[in-house]
């Protein structure tokens, strides 16, 4: 039997946390989170997890920076980042850094899920 898909969900946010990794585990991904980079970063191996999903904000190591981290030393690195900034140059940032998607605050489900599947088939 196939394993489900690894989910790291990323964010200082404990409620949007859980949420997303709930939404998730009820679609039939399996998930870790991780309360920010620095801790995901510490858990292992990260090349194990599918997918990323990171917050931009966040204390210490910031989403941007994360996503550049990991796909300098694995450039098949799929990672979703959020925010709920508005400034256009966080988005051209963000947008660079070779992540999948970018997903505004408050985000549709729908929306998440979308981003998800389009990673996991790239």
């Amino acid at each position: 039997m196939a394993q489900d898909p690894l989910i790291s969900v990323i964010d200082d946010d404990e409620s949007l946390r859980l949420a997303t990794s709930s939404l998730l585990r009820s679609m039939g991904y399996a998930t870790e989170y991780f309360a920010n980079a620095e801790d995901f970063l510490g858990s292992g191996d990260a090349a194990r997890f599918a997918c990323v999903i990171s917050d931009i904000q966040m204390p210490g190591m910031n989403g941007i920076d994360l996503t550049q981290r990991l796909m300098a030393a694995d450039g098949d690195s799929k990672v979703i980042l959020m925010t709920a900034r508005t400034e256009q140059e966080l988005h051209e940032r963000a947008r660079a850094s070779g992540a999948v998607c970018l997903l505004l605050k408050p985000f549709e489900a729908e929306r998440l899920l979308r981003c998800v599947g389009e990673a996991l088939v790239m």
